[in-house]
């Protein structure tokens, strides 16, 4: 009698000590962007890519925005149809224009 309340006892704690915490929230998991960022990262990402392909800030396109752990992109197209893409950070500065 007396060994099956100590099983029952032990499968417990050991139940118990199996469920690990929750692992804590990383700051690019919980971060929302709202509109006022996204369009500043979208005006500075046209400056750019106007200033590396030689045009107006106004004849670039930008098509996709994609949001990553870590990171944002911004994807667009010059008017000679060349590909770049944008890199900012979690706070939404500006990493660097590659073209692709």
């Amino acid at each position: 009698m007396m060994m099956k309340y100590f099983l029952a006892l032990l499968m417990a704690a050991l139940l118990a000590g199996c469920s690990a915490p929750k692992a804590p929230e990383q700051k690019a998991q919980r971060a929302k962007i709202d509109s006022t960022r996204s369009l500043n990262m979208e005006q500075l990402c046209k400056d750019k890519a106007a200033e590396r392909y030689n045009t107006g800030a106004q004849k670039v396109d930008v098509t996709g925005f994609e949001q990553f752990q870590g990171s944002y992109e911004l994807k667009g197209y010059t008017p000679k149809n060349e590909s770049f893409v944008c890199s900012f950070d979690a706070d939404g500065q500006f990493l660097h224009l590659s073209m692709r």
